[in-house]
């Protein structure tokens, strides 16, 4: 049987208090085979993030990884690592595209001397051979090598969006972790993204573990879809299964409320 290259296992995260502990995530289990996309929905505050955060070991203080919590990436104990290791782990094992991801570029910066921050510091590259990965990344997110020298405001939200992809696809990771990528942009850009996404997880062989509370866009691109609750993973099945026969009453719910484009239109008087 082929090991999975996430393995999470009882998961349970607290954020602590002065006076109470919020439960954040409890008890959640699943798994993220080589290759797959695997979507992972709610509606905002279930945990999702936090859940995002863990397995990049990115948590910092309130939040509190219980003790019977696991982590595997590729087999080794995410949970374990030293300082040191997680420097090697993260971006080479796992990177992440966080939400409002295209903001998250320097704006004093060219992408240029982005893209070398991250191949310096992690891989020891020059800044002639840098450069020269940094436009075979760009490249494979239908971007121009010549916007290199330019600055983040002078690239459109979408193009933005897709140079931190390409950052993240630097070190060729196994699991490309995205957070609400696609919430700032227009429903065309998303749909440019998520299938270029596609595209690339297919040539380059990575994993996804896809962050939204928007279902009806999950669908589309994931394999397998894990729905949360209150911090809890109540029902994990086949994309198409999730959409044709959901089985917990919650996720029925998440279906019923999105607008359908055929059937009766609600009528209302004006003011």
């Amino acid at each position: 049987m082929t090991t999975p290259v996430l393995s999470v296992r009882n998961l349970s995260i607290d954020y602590i208090g002065a006076e109470q502990d919020f439960h954040a995530v409890r008890n959640v289990s699943f798994d993220i085979a080589p290759g797959e996309f695997f979507g992972l929905a709610g509606e905002s505050g279930c945990g999702k993030s936090t859940i995002a955060f863990a397995v990049s070991r990115l948590h910092r203080p309130p939040a509190l990884i219980r003790r019977g919590s696991q982590i595997l990436v590729d087999g080794r104990d995410v949970l374990a690592l030293d300082d040191e290791a997680l420097r090697s782990f993260r971006w080479r094992e796992v990177a992440m595209v966080f939400q409002s991801a295209m903001n998250s570029l320097n704006p004093v910066l060219t992408i240029e001397a982005q893209f070398h921050d991250v191949l310096r510091t992690h891989a020891g590259l020059s800044r002639a051979q840098s450069r020269a990965r940094a436009a075979e990344l760009l490249e494979l997110v239908d971007i121009s090598p010549d916007r290199l020298s330019a600055y983040p405001h002078q690239c459109s939200g979408g193009m933005r969006q897709r140079i931190v992809i390409a950052i993240c696809l630097a070190l060729h990771p196994k699991l490309l972790i995205m957070d609400e990528p696609t919430t700032a942009l227009d429903v065309v850009v998303q749909r440019e993204i998520l299938q270029r996404i596609d595209r690339l997880r297919k040539d380059l062989g990575f994993s996804v573990l896809f962050i939204t509370h928007d279902l009806s866009l999950m669908v589309q691109v994931s394999d397998r879809i894990g729905v949360m609750l209150e911090g809890e993973l109540i029902e994990v099945n086949e994309a198409r299964t999730i959409y044709r026969t959901p089985q917990h009453p919650y996720t029925q719910r998440l279906w019923a409320s999105m607008p359908r484009l055929h059937g009766e239109q609600i009528s209302g008087t004006a003011p």
